[in-house]
């Protein structure tokens, strides 16, 4: 309990210490106010760019296999030079096996095979160690002895250890810090261009949001002599969906944390689950209200599992745009260069205009900058020293610049240092790609394993600077999250084997129904005021009253370690 104590309060400083730094910006990538070109301090003690990796000298190579889980525009792994790099570096050959859809399909009949590759990358849930006992290594021991950068990271950001350690002490996964990212994922847009053609202005409640989306779908909004070609609104699902109307749920005065994984989220200290709140039926009747005149894209309900048909959408055909409002990560990223000018942030909606709710943004800050379950090792690893000596290569004070942006040198294109031994991310190679398209194709960007040193001058991309500044856009409702009655870091929260199979079961079971209802509603196949109170003794029935009272006392133990 003592070690809890002192990560928890590392952990509200940490927060503290964040709110400061981001009070005056936006980002996927960070939240200051600085502007394009200057250089942000992030972090090392390896400040002239010097490679602190284990390197391999004896010639011999050893042959590994790994499995990465990747993001849609991921390339080949084996064309990532940096990664290439990485290896020669710590003496290994890694044979790749990469999945970019379905994995969750995938990963069950995999696991309860017994036959994994010897290391995975973002392939893991912490629900998976106490699921399959035995399949993965406890690396604790292995860090120790052979693992310098992560045991660096470990001793200057204790929360990260307690963030990777379960709660019989053992560490079966790496996790990644990053610490300049903003405190929310998401930003709300809208269309000006097409605002301008019918003559309207940017929506500040629900209502007056609906007018506009009627006007864009009874209009040329886009101008291309297509009266049917325009979205009103487009979103990629409710419920652990970044890009989602949950947002709106905050015009209700729901606080969210980090992505509201499964609809869980906090409230005067008490662990709640939007999906049987109330709350959330005002805002599914209001969707099916939407849907049911032709408002939101028909096609959203396909686009939950493919980002990347959700993102291809909104970015319209050359300078026509197809999408009017939605939410994304920034400008460029869902929009692409050619469309980014039409397009404007704008502030979360109030309900009504007489409504008193106090209004409130999802907090993403301990998702979006920690993450756990970045790599792991099978126990069947026959070379288990190099596996984690690889590993460890990912959390080099440089290797952690190139695996959130893309590789130092020709082939990627990625991170460059200047003759003061700063880093500046270059912009795309390819001009007609946004940064943010860039990064993903040739690093592994969030999805790594990394530690980026707040001591290391590094100068982000524009890309990032406008994450910054439309973020800034919500800083003063984030600001009004209480750390100890409203955030619920989820990632931060510790159960035991039998906590773990519990809620990997019924939550399962849980989210079966509350995906298949909320669709239905929305999409007009159902009375949701006749039939709320009988959806809500379903999903009650399928345990939600056991996961709300695991999720409870982990959350008080939680706070507690704050104190």
């Amino acid at each position: 309990m003592k070690v809890r104590l002192k990560v928890g309060a590392l952990l509200l400083a940490a927060a503290l210490t964040a709110s400061i730094g981001l009070s005056a910006c936006g980002t996927p990538d960070e939240a200051f106010s600085e502007k394009p070109g200057s250089s942000q301090a992030v972090s090392s003690a390896s400040s002239q760019g010097e490679s602190s990796a284990t390197s391999v000298s004896n010639g011999e190579s050893v042959a590994l296999t790994a499995l990465m889980i990747k993001h849609p525009l991921m390339k080949d792994l084996n064309e990532m030079q940096w990664l290439n790099e990485l290896q020669e570096r710590t003496g290994v050959t890694i044979e790749w096996q990469q999945i970019n859809a379905d994995w969750d399909q995938k990963k069950s009949p995999m696991f309860m095979s017994g036959e994994i590759p010897d290391i995975l990358i973002n392939a893991t849930a912490t629900t998976d160690y106490a699921t399959y006992p035995g399949l993965f290594e406890d690396i604790g021991p292995l860090i120790e002895e052979y693992a310098p950068n992560i045991s660096e990271m470990f001793e200057k950001h204790p929360e990260t250890k307690f963030l990777a350690t379960q709660l019989d002490g053992k560490i079966y996964a790496t996790p990644k810090y990053q610490a300049i990212w903003p405190k929310t994922n998401t930003t709300m847009f809208i269309n000006r261009k097409w605002l301008d053609a019918v003559n309207m202005e940017i929506p500040t409640t629900w209502d007056e949001l609906y007018e506009v989306l009627k006007a864009f779908r009874d209009t040329d909004a886009n101008g291309n002599g297509d009266m049917s070609d325009e979205i009103p609104m487009d979103f990629n699902g409710i419920g652990n969906a970044a890009y989602s109307p949950q947002l709106l749920l905050g015009s209700l005065g729901m606080q969210l944390t980090d992505l509201a994984d499964l609809g869980f989220f906090a409230e005067d200290a008490t662990v709640k689950n939007f999906f049987v709140d109330e709350r959330f039926k005002t805002l599914v009747v209001y969707l099916q209200k939407l849907y049911g005149e032709g408002l939101i894209n028909t096609e959203t309900i396909n686009n939950i599992s493919d980002y990347s048909k959700f993102q291809s959408i909104a970015r319209g055909n050359g300078d026509v745009a197809s999408v009017g409002f939605t939410w994304g990560w920034e400008v460029t990223d869902r929009f692409g260069n050619e469309l980014a000018d039409q397009y404007t942030a704008i502030p979360q909606l109030k309900y009504s205009a007489d409504a008193d709710y106090d209004l409130r943004w999802q907090n993403d800050y301990y998702a979006l900058n920690y993450s756990p379950n970045r790599a792991v090792i099978s126990s069947d690893c026959q070379n288990k020293e190099a596996a984690m000596r690889f590993i460890d290569g990912f959390y080099d004070p440089v290797t952690s610049m190139e695996v959130l942006m893309g590789g130092r040198n020709e082939q990627d294109k990625g991170i460059a240092q200047n003759d003061d031994g700063s880093w500046y991310v270059l912009p795309p190679a390819d001009p007609a790609m946004d940064p943010g398209s860039w990064k993903w194709t040739n690093a592994f960007a969030g999805s790594g394993p990394l530690w980026l040193r707040e001591d290391i001058p590094f100068t982000l991309g524009t890309d990032m600077t406008t994450v910054l500044e439309e973020k800034a856009l919500y800083e003063d409702l984030l600001s009004k999250a209480d750390p100890k009655k409203d955030l619920y870091p989820q990632s931060f929260m510790k159960y035991t084997d039998e906590e773990n199979n519990t809620l990997a079961m019924t939550q399962a079971n849980i989210k079966n129904i509350v995906d298949t209802q909320w669709a239905l509603w929305m999409t007009g196949s159902g009375d949701i005021e006749a039939e709320w109170d009988s959806y809500v003794q379903s999903v009650q029935a399928a345990g939600l009253d056991e996961v709300l009272g695991i999720r409870q006392k982990a959350f008080e133990e939680y706070l507690a370690s704050m104190d």
